[in-house]
């Protein structure tokens, strides 16, 4: 039976949820069996071109976020998944590193509020990177070396901190949006049909090969209409796209590195999970996109910094064993305000309600949402 048939009888099967048992399917398999995964360098079957906004982003503002023209992306959909949208990979070459460095070396940095929060002092956070580059520049191939801070971070949120425990957000737990990012944000939102997005919140997450995403669905913010935006970097990763319920089984499909997805409409409040973290198809230490120099040539008014060789050597080495992804949402809509609440919600979540990780060392906890 393919891999695919076996993926699909398997979610049909009696016990648990056709989504956990999925997601256990994938989470377990060799990685030479996932021929059930789609592929989107590869289209066919469910999938389907998807129709841009074109005329929404201007070719200058694509440049100026470290775009390609609109024009020139390779959008798809998938059939039974109204307003999910897959992007392969549509940054320029070079600016990815930027976004890859500013993940590791400046969203990282206070006031954004990071997982090591919960069990170390203020000063021990407040610079990760200068704390972690020397032995991640160092770091050989053992897995006995002591890990860098870096590599203990799991995730970090920006702008409305969203609270893991009470899967809220709140008023009084805000710091600025880094404005590099909230504009790649709004240029991709626009030329997917939703003009005058606001980036309000951010959630970043930081996977290894032994890392999972538990089964969830993003549905904290109090506006709805507008979309989930999802950008994909270092190592590739295969993602769960499920239903309303999860007992439907879901659809499971490779993210590699610039890859973004949108979801929106109807697709927004479905369930969804990354079982597994993979190496990148090309079987080199790095997808070779990222091995692209960036451009000296950058336009007037663009957010994208040239990376030096230093800062990229310390990037490089933490992504030869993971993957970085950044979700962007918007909260409120236009003049939306939070409902009045009794008490704070700036208390730090537990460390590991979101991410699931296999360690020796440690036992293997369940799924946040379980």
């Amino acid at each position: 039976m393919a891999a695919g048939a076996a993926a699909a009888a398997l979610g049909r099967e009696g016990g648990e949820d056709a989504f956990r048992r999925l997601f256990r399917f994938y989470r377990q398999r060799d990685a030479k069996d996932l021929r059930g995964v789609l592929d989107f360098s590869a289209p066919g079957g469910q999938v389907f071109r998807s129709q841009l906004s074109i005329s929404s982003v201007s070719d200058q503002d694509a440049r100026r976020a470290g775009l390609q023209p609109v024009s020139r992306w390779k959008a798809y959909g998938l059939s039974g998944y109204p307003g999910f949208i897959f992007i392969q990979n549509p940054f320029l070459p070079g600016c990815q590193r930027h976004w890859v460095k500013q993940c590791l070396k400046l969203y990282t940095q206070k006031p954004n509020v990071c997982n090591l929060d919960l069990h170390m002092a203020p000063e021990k956070t407040a610079d990760l990177w200068g704390q972690s580059k020397e032995k991640l520049r160092r770091k050989g191939s053992s897995k006995c070396e002591p890990r860098s801070l870096l590599e203990k971070l799991r995730w970090v949120t920006l702008g409305y901190h969203y609270n893991w425990d009470t899967k809220k957000y709140s008023a009084n737990h805000h710091t600025p949006f880094p404005s590099d990012l909230a504009f790649l944000s709004e240029q991709v939102a626009a030329a997917c049909g939703f003009r005058g997005f606001q980036a309000q919140a951010g959630i970043l997450n930081y996977y290894h090969f032994d890392s999972s995403l538990g089964i969830h669905v993003d549905e904290s913010e109090l506006d709805h209409s507008r979309p989930l935006l999802s950008f994909s970097f270092g190592q590739s990763s295969i993602f769960l796209l499920g239903g309303l319920k999860r007992e439907e089984a879901p659809t499971a499909m490779f993210m590699h590195s610039g890859d973004i997805m949108v979801m929106s409409g109807f697709s927004r409040l479905l369930y969804h999970a990354v079982p597994r973290v993979l190496p990148n198809p090309e079987g080199t230490a790095l997808p070779s996109c990222l091995d692209q120099a960036l451009s000296s040539d950058l336009p007037v008014g663009s957010v994208i910094e040239q990376s030096s060789d230093e800062d990229w050597q310390v990037c490089a080495k933490y992504l030869q064993s993971s993957r970085i992804n950044m979700t962007i949402r918007q909260v409120l809509a236009e003049g939306q305000k939070f409902p009045e609440e009794s008490g704070t919600e700036s208390r730090t979540p537990s460390e590991d309600s979101h991410h699931q990780e296999n360690s020796r060392a440690k036992r293997h906890k369940p799924d946040f949402d379980s």
